[in-house]
């Protein structure tokens, strides 16, 4: 809703369908019961928000080396989990693990 209603311009539907398609390559995670206990154990060990600790928790739980995020510390290790922030300067697409040819071409940074 938000890249579709409330950006100035907005991306059109069709093409915030296709992003939505092109992430599946990285086969998102459904969090369990488990999922928010490791959220729980995350956030008191490490002191990150809720979110950011279920985030964490369900890329632990899908076994995740590593997790773009913009709102944690560029090039960490978490529990053996390598958080890059896209946004930083340093960051190099090289840094990525292969996904399909699909979801690199829409999300690359031309």
């Amino acid at each position: 809703m938000t890249v579709t209603r409330k950006l100035r311009p907005g991306l059109p539907r069709a093409d915030a369908r296709a992003d939505v398609t092109a992430f599946q390559a990285w086969r998102p995670h459904s969090p369990s019961p488990a999922t928010f206990r490791r959220a729980w154990e995350v956030e008191d060990r490490f002191g990150f928000s809720w979110w950011d600790s279920l985030v964490i928790a369900s890329a632990l739980e899908s076994g995740a080396s590593l997790l773009l995020s913009e709102d944690l510390q560029h090039d960490q290790s978490i529990s053996g989990l390598r958080v890059l922030n896209p946004f930083h300067p340093d960051f190099q697409m090289a840094d990525l693990p292969s996904i399909s040819t699909e979801a690199s071409r829409r999300f690359s940074r031309s």
